[in-house]
């Protein structure tokens, strides 16, 4: 408050002469009081306004923290911690401070970034769910090298709550391994649940509408939920999984190191428990842990036995005797050599059927990493091709098409004795690589031409034909046509 007599005693004695540091000690006031109500008085006598003093320089929280928020800034000039993330941590370094002052002073760092706003649809409790992929570069501590990582993301549609896996690819089968996950982690299972059109849900849109793929539809009957999709091209119909995945990278991927893959997992665990479940949701205004508590009454039961996820393939036992998967090779007794036999492998076990599907062998899944590439080979058999004798060769030979009697009689007339089981056997292995009716084709241009050898048949099939696993280079419609 404003003290008239004071100010007159302080003018008027400092027009006799009286210095500041006096009228400081006379009046018991600071010599920075004396100097402002001298100052003020002269301003008012010369210009004959109110005296308005400039703002002081007022100290602020966040000043002591200035010099480390640059640092983090520096050390993470490609992708700049968010406001959020800076937050948290000058809290471990003691700064006990609003977020707001700190956002006033990083806006003056960097400036403001408009963006279109951002309208999410609101769902009752249980009734709906996202889930998406993205992938993110990371950089290891360990090797020093950055690595393709895949994020898997499910966020329930009332609570906010998120489940956040690390995955090895995005096929369907693993999908349905993280949706099994996500429902095992929240204990129960929304009424709906929407993708975008990847894939493993969609195999296309007839008349506007999505065509769902029935292994996922088996899945979703199982679990009885309702599967959604986004329509094409409208991304923004999944905004409540895409924002998210927003979140993720700018406060777990943002100004944190990683020393390998496992220390990654368990500090997205830690992340997802302590940070995303307690952080108070910016559209919710409320922690999602808590909103989760109201919204668990109303999601649906798991059922008693989870969906079998296990994938079932054929493969032509080899010359060796084994099936191979993911570059393993797994021992099948000597009998089924050459035979297309079911595999059904799951995240632990590979099992073996025979042609008639009845289980052969089954054996725990080879770890990645490991040298030894055979499992399962007896020891006293050493590496090396299992050899078929010619009555079996000819009988599996015929097996393929009563043309092979033809093939064989005419090998047999045209090659010698030591080498005509040879070309027969030779034949008979392509069924490793190519399919029946693409070696049938080969075999009876082979007959047209009067050529007997096994390599030319093989030759034929690598340029023209389709291999097994991979793009087809001509169509088993147009090869006909070109060579029958």
């Amino acid at each position: 408050m404003k003290n008239e007599s004071l100010e007159n005693n302080i003018v008027t004695l400092f027009e006799r002469g009286w210095p500041v540091r006096r009228l400081s000690r006379e009046f018991g006031i600071s010599r920075g009081r004396v100097a402002r109500i001298l100052q003020r008085n002269s301003y008012t006598r010369e210009t004959g306004r109110p005296y308005k003093p400039s703002p002081g320089k007022i100290g602020s929280k966040v000043d002591a923290y200035k010099e480390y928020i640059r640092d983090l800034f520096d050390t993470y000039s490609e992708k700049p911690p968010t406001n959020q993330r800076i937050f948290e941590l000058i809290q471990e370094k003691g700064y006990d401070g609003g977020i707001t002052i700190l956002s006033d002073y990083l806006r003056s760092i960097r400036g403001t970034n408009k963006k279109d706003p951002i309208v999410c649809i609101e769902t009752p409790p249980g009734k709906r769910g996202a889930h998406d992929w993205s992938e993110y570069t990371i950089e290891f501590t360990r090797t020093g090298e950055k690595e393709n990582v895949i994020f898997y993301s499910f966020i329930l549609g009332y609570s906010r709550r998120q489940y956040i896996e690390i995955v090895e690819d995005k096929t369907q089968s693993t999908l349905l391994k993280c949706l099994i996950n996500t429902f095992m982690y929240f204990d129960g299972v929304v009424r709906e649940i929407k993708s975008d059109n990847q894939k493993a849900c969609v195999d296309r849109w007839e008349s506007g509408r999505p065509i769902f793929n029935k292994k996922f539809l088996e899945f979703a009957t199982h679990y009885h939920f309702r599967p959604l999709t986004i329509h094409p091209g409208k991304p923004r119909e999944n905004l409540k999984i895409e924002r998210p995945f927003y979140y993720l990278e700018t406060n777990f991927l943002n100004a944190r190191k990683f020393f390998d893959n496992q220390d990654l997992k368990d500090q997205l665990l830690n992340w997802l428990q302590t940070r995303n479940d307690q952080r108070i949701h910016r559209t919710t205004r409320q922690k999602p842990i808590d909103l989760y508590k109201e919204e668990l009454p109303y999601l649906k039961p798991l059922p008693l036995k989870q969906f079998d996820t296990s994938q079932i393939e054929y493969r032509v036992v080899n010359n060796e005797s084994c099936v191979e998967w993911s570059g393993y090779y797994y021992y099948v007794p000597k009998q089924y050599l050459l035979e297309a036999c079911p595999v059904r492998v799951s995240d632990t076990e590979i099992i073996i059927y025979s042609p008639e599907c009845e289980e052969i062998k089954r054996y725990r899944l080879a770890e990645k990493g490991r040298k030894d590439r055979y499992v399962g080979r007896p020891r006293q058999h050493p590496p090396g091709k299992v050899h078929l004798d010619a009555g079996e060769v000819a009988q599996r030979l015929r097996a393929l098409s009563p043309l092979m009697d033809e093939y064989i009689r005419q090998v047999q007339r045209h090659k010698p004795k030591n080498s005509y089981l040879h070309h027969l056997r030779s034949v008979l292995s392509l069924k490793v690589n190519y399919h029946a009716d693409d070696i049938i084709i080969a075999v009876r241009r082979a007959l047209k031409h009067k050529v007997y050898e096994s390599g030319a048949i093989e030759n034929f099939l690598s340029l023209n034909a389709e291999k097994k696993n991979e793009v087809q280079l001509l169509s088993k419609t147009k090869m006909k046509d070109n060579h029958e």
